[in-house]
């Protein structure tokens, strides 16, 4: 079979847990499927290293810029169903919300949430419209759509019940560089991996933190977002600059090493359709305290301590618990690993086969 992947939309650096997904899926396709051609049509911001360096794996550059995303946009409309055409693709695999409404193969859609209608206001008011029309579209147009989450899959049937049916789960994996960690320099500090956007309630948090008496610091690692501004503002306003530290985007290996020096993790998030980050900090043993939301009790199940996101009293008794608790950090160091190994991004790859298979009637 002839599949295609839809990679237009990739920004490096600049996409947040969607650009993990796609690496990490194309690599473990590579590993599992030496039968089938995988064609990939990526943009001019994305580098030929996302294509695995398999025989079976082919790069297929076009002449688009992912950050002008009206262009972006109506290349994937017009051209890639082209290109789908031109290649002979049996099945066109989008891992990032839309499709080609009028390409002639079957297409796989993934959608990783559906905040833009569980959470409009999140949205700036010139970008809804699209992401309302696109969606309904790709759902509408794709032979099966694949969801990270259960709570993500309940969302498509509320939102798109014409697609409940043509809806699989395919949870997330995490890479296995993160139960090898070096644990052995571990300092006083709560790690936080987030993009820096509304939904991830970082405002609460650092208001938690800032009533937490403690002499331990908070490192908040990822992209800018569209609260940087506020928070950078906030973290001024509590005086809290030489306790707090936004480290914006940072490349994996540091990433990596702020998971091994770590000593505790939280995530507040008030919406997510996954939860990437909370199942990297449990596969690196770190204690886990989040907020206590359908695709987090997904992932993390018993393996961490959760509070009420709206609650900042929450919030710091659970900062308090997870860096004092010395019981808790020692049974939440070895349940996580245990719940971490569950999710394999090996399982996220047989499950999307099996999808593009299922689309192509080769099931």
């Amino acid at each position: 079979m002839r599949i295609g992947v839809n990679a237009l939309y990739l920004i490096p650096g600049a996409v947040g847990g969607t650009e993990i997904y796609l690496r990490e899926l194309l690599a473990a396709l590579a590993r599992l499927d030496r039968e089938n051609e995988y064609f990939i049509f990526r943009n001019l911001e994305t580098g030929r290293d996302l294509v695995p360096r398999a025989a079976n794996f082919h790069d297929k550059p076009q002449a688009v810029r992912a950050r002008f995303r009206p262009a972006r946009i109506l290349w994937e409309q017009t051209i890639l169903p082209l290109e789908a055409s031109r290649y002979r693709i049996d099945v066109l695999f989008n891992p990032g919300f839309t499709a080609p409404v009028f390409a002639r193969c079957a297409c796989v859609t993934t959608f990783h949430d559906l905040q833009h209608k569980r959470h409009p206001e999140y949205f700036r008011w010139f970008d809804l419209p699209f992401w309302n029309l696109l969606l309904w579209a790709s759902a509408k147009r794709s032979r099966l759509v694949l969801a990270d989450s259960q709570a993500t899959r309940a969302d498509v049937k509320k939102y798109y019940p014409f697609a409940a049916g043509r809806t699989r789960v395919a949870p997330l994996g995490v890479s296995p560089d993160f139960f090898s960690l070096d644990r052995s320099r571990v300092k006083n500090f709560v790690l936080c991996v987030s993009t820096l956007h509304p939904h991830k309630n970082l405002q609460r948090l650092i208001r938690a933190f800032a009533n937490w008496e403690s002499d331990w610091r908070l490192v908040l690692a990822g992209m800018r977002g569209f609260h940087g501004a506020r928070i950078e503002a906030l973290i001024e306003e509590l005086r809290l600059g030489d306790r707090v530290r936004l480290t914006g985007w940072i490349p994996r290996p540091e990433l990596l090493d702020l998971y091994a020096r770590a000593k505790a993790f939280v995530y507040p998030s008030t919406f997510e359709g996954f939860g990437i980050p909370v199942l990297e900090a449990m596969a690196a043993g770190l204690p886990v305290a989040c907020s206590r939301i359908p695709p987090l009790e997904e992932v993390a199940g018993e393996a961490a301590i959760y509070f009420d996101p709206a609650s900042e009293e929450q919030m710091a008794r659970a900062l308090q618990r997870i860096t004092s608790d010395d019981e808790l950090r020692a049974q939440l160091a070895v349940e996580g690993p245990r719940r971490a190994k569950l999710f394999s991004w090996e399982n996220t790859a047989q499950l999307t086969r099996a999808a593009l298979l299922s689309a192509k009637g080769e099931a």
